[in-house]
């Protein structure tokens, strides 16, 4: 007994992770045949298809905040989109089908199909501004790095806490013009850099892992990916911060319209409100904490991590299904 509630009154929370998990798998598996021929819409409207056949079976009331028609122009799992089987808890839903798609279009590692949800009405809502600023790292970061000291300082500090040398220090960061100064400053402080070709979840969330071999990521990119990464950062005990980014004087004018504070610093807290997050994501191709699709004999193998913020559980599923099953 608990609080005086009998075992028969006790319910353990339902891990929607673990429902959330089956849309990822799927849509990895639809998608693997691309991997490679430079075909990424293709890629991504398999995935998307299949993400959103699975989705419509778990026991949930979601609506799409973050959604996949907004950002590349698919007509399913548009915002707003109503999805889940009505049933359960109300939600918001972000969802990334491929998270990654010119790495799969290349074949390269490092893309994953991506599932998070949260509470209703707890995530941020990113749509007058599509880039910001963000800084994401592991435990041992908390109170210790933040984006408004300069990267060389963060690396410092980081590093002292670690009890390392500040070349022992991987930055992870998109390899974009935009950031050439950024990679020049962690070089300059003596730490390395791991150039994300693309993939920014991937990244952030490999930087909050505990026993990564990233210890930051850092840069501009989208901010829907970084509310998404902000589910997992809750899970896995990290932080991450943003900073609104527009692009051009339009978009200015938008996020300024909408209220938003271009000075304003996001914690985790700001980009998901809920302390009851889920984060799932499936490997495409390997990334360093999934591996990718592969086939065993007459099954395909998936691998996935699960996560849940309320609990403080990460779990990895690695499922094999008879490939004459998905023909």
């Amino acid at each position: 007994m608990t609080d005086g509630l009998s075992l028969d009154d006790w319910q353990p929370d339902r891990n929607l992770a673990m429902e959330l998990v089956r849309a990822t798998e799927a849509a990895a598996v639809r998608a693997t045949p691309f991997v490679g021929r430079g075909d990424k819409n293709s890629a991504d409207g398999a995935a998307v298809d299949a993400m959103r056949r699975f989705l419509s079976t778990v026991n949930m009331n979601g609506t799409v905040v973050i959604g996949e028609g907004e950002k590349d122009d698919a007509p399913w799992l548009y915002n707003g989109e109503q999805v889940g089987n009505g049933q359960g808890a109300d939600c918001d839903v972000a969802v990334d089908p491929i998270d990654g798609t010119s790495l799969t279009a290349a074949g390269r590692p490092g893309a994953l199909s991506v599932i998070a949800v949260a509470d209703r009405g707890s995530m941020y809502d990113p749509s007058a501004v599509f880039y910001m600023d963000k800084l994401v790292c592991g435990p041992d970061g908390v109170g210790v790095v933040d984006i408004r000291k300069p990267i060389g300082e963060n690396i410092r500090a980081l590093a002292k806490v670690k009890g390392v040398s500040t070349s022992d220090i991987r930055v992870a960061v998109l390899d974009r013009p935009r950031h050439e100064q950024l990679i020049a400053e962690i070089r300059e402080a003596g730490a390395g850099t791991r150039l994300l070709l693309d993939g920014d979840v991937a990244g952030g969330v490999n930087a909050a892992r505990y026993d990564a071999n990233i210890d930051l990521c850092v840069g501009i990119g989208g901010t829907p990916e970084g509310i998404i990464t902000a589910c997992a950062v809750k899970a896995l005990g990290g932080m991450i911060q943003g900073q609104l980014k527009p692009r051009d004087d339009d978009e200015l004018q938008k996020a300024i319209d909408a209220g938003h504070d271009l000075t304003r610093i996001l914690e985790a807290d700001d980009l998901v409100a809920s302390d009851n997050t889920y984060f799932v994501a499936t490997g495409i191709t390997s990334a360093e904490f999934v591996d990718g699709v592969s086939r065993r004999g007459p099954f395909i193998r998936t691998d996935s991590i699960v996560m849940r913020s309320h609990s403080g559980t990460i779990r990895r599923v690695i499922s094999d299904s008879l490939i004459s099953r998905w023909a």
